[in-house]
């Protein structure tokens, strides 16, 4: 029987990761993500979806971000009914996120209609909460490396990517055939996790690129958030870090206790304002298995950081103009309480908002990286004064030497390689150093194609 690949997403961008597998009359998506940033990108959530959602017998998940997990619950409403494989902090950490990702989208339809910025009467949003608890019975948990029989002709396992609590790379065996998905493969030394694992080997791999194109900064990341900091303070200013929910905020915490140990932290409060990310790093310390941190090491973040999860405090924490450091969702600027921070504080020039991840094109975090002068949230524009700052170090993928290093591992060549989540230029500079230094057989994948394997 006929294998084939279609890239419902994460082709040419890097959002809204979907792979669909056929294989004779089964059809198997990896992923289910949303499409964030640019508006035609996001567009893409609200269009029907390509094939019957009820023909889609199971999904594979990679890991729980939300460009990878959010479209789930509109694969459900819509008629799928099979399982969602995943790991156990994956399960926890979907959860999570979603809800977080209902309410939020039903919190900006009900502003939009309050205020009256919308093109739509009504707004309505793309899920709710409700959708997401009807999602979540649907998921089943698995180990690393616990292979799991789908059929006579496909089993399955997962292996550690290194990219956030739980992630993991998708070893498919259809009909002889292993067929490996990358995922979002992690750095070769994170902060609070073991690295991606070596494979040996694969017939047909699936490579992300994010950063296909670009190495990350060796700077030491603590002493870049030292000198942050420290600048910031010396000019009575406040800290605004858009934060990742999961794994970074964990990760500038874990750098923050570090420097309070090492008596370099300004007596100035620390506030990670985000019930998501007060969730995951609750989570992620009850899951000491698949994670490095130490008791210790744990007990030292929980005392570095104020965790503020109400509406009512996190209200006071944005009126209070003292100085202070502030960890909020999200990491690309797209929603969350950030915003209501950079409502207030942005047009300062004493302060400083510091990114620490990746901005995808078209998000509010882009236009800070590329030195906007204004920004527009809540229905209008916003001048930036405070001082745009990045750190690169601390990036949950893995740079081209990363990716190229643990590529070289593999015992024997890809028959096939396709390189998807990147944006054009990073995905065929990834292309080109593949083919030129291995010598592999490999190409970009085109969004919506057929690819037979």
């Amino acid at each position: 029987m006929k294998t084939t690949l279609r890239f419902l997403g994460a082709a040419g961008t890097v959002t809204g990761s979907k792979t669909l597998l056929e294989h004779g009359e089964k059809r198997i998506l990896i992923d289910c993500g949303l499409f964030q940033g640019l508006k035609d990108l996001r567009l893409k959530n609200r269009a029907p979806f390509p094939v019957q959602p009820d023909s889609i017998e199971t999904v594979l998940l990679t890991h729980a971000h939300l460009d990878h997990c959010g479209y789930l619950p509109l694969l459900v409403k819509n008629g799928f009914s099979g399982e969602i494989h995943c790991t156990v902090p994956t399960k926890g950490l979907a959860g999570i996120i979603l809800k977080d990702s209902g309410k939020i989208q039903e919190e900006e339809a009900e502003r939009a209609n309050r205020h009256g910025y919308t093109k739509h009467q009504p707004a309505e949003p793309l899920y709710t909460v409700k959708d997401v608890e009807e999602c979540l019975p649907f998921f089943a948990t698995h180990q690393y490396h616990e292979w799991v029989i789908l059929d006579e002709f496909s089993k399955f396992q997962f292996r550690n990517a290194g990219h956030i609590l739980g992630s993991a790379m998708v070893e498919l065996r259809v009909e002889g055939k292993t067929i490996l998905f990358t995922g979002d493969l992690g750095r070769q030394h994170p902060i609070l996790l073991a690295p991606p694992e070596t494979v040996p080997q694969a017939d047909v791999l699936i490579l992300e690129s994010t950063y296909g194109n670009r190495l990350h900064s060796d700077n030491n990341a603590k002493e870049e958030l030292a000198e942050i900091i420290r600048e910031t303070f010396e000019k009575k200013g406040i800290l605004l870090i858009p934060t990742f929910a999961v794994e970074r905020a964990q990760e500038i915490l874990y750098l923050l206790s570090e420097l309070k140990a090492e008596d370099r932290l300004p007596g100035i409060p620390v506030y990670l304002d985000s019930p998501m990310g007060v969730s995951v790093t609750e989570l992620m310390m009850d899951l000491p298995g698949w994670q490095d941190l130490s008791k210790e090491e744990i007990a030292a973040i929980e005392k570095v950081v104020y965790l503020v999860t109400d509406v009512k405090t996190s209200k006071m924490v944005v009126a209070d103009t003292r100085p202070k450091i502030v960890l909020a969702g999200s990491g690309m600027i797209t929603g969350g309480r950030i915003l209501h921070y950079l409502d207030k504080y942005i047009s300062d020039e004493r302060n400083t908002v510091l990114l620490v991840g990746f901005q995808a094109a078209g998000t509010r975090g882009r236009s800070l990286e590329e030195g906007a002068e204004e920004v527009k949230f809540f229905g209008q524009y916003h001048r930036i004064k405070a001082e745009i700052r990045k750190i690169t170090s601390l990036s949950a993928h893995a740079d081209r030497s990363e990716i190229m290093a643990w590529l070289k591992k593999f015992e024997k060549a890809p028959r096939q390689v396709f390189i998807n989540h990147g944006e054009p230029h990073a995905s065929d500079a990834l292309r080109v150093k593949i083919q030129h230094e291995l010598g592999w057989n490999c190409q970009v994948a085109q969004p919506d194609q057929f690819y037979t394997v």
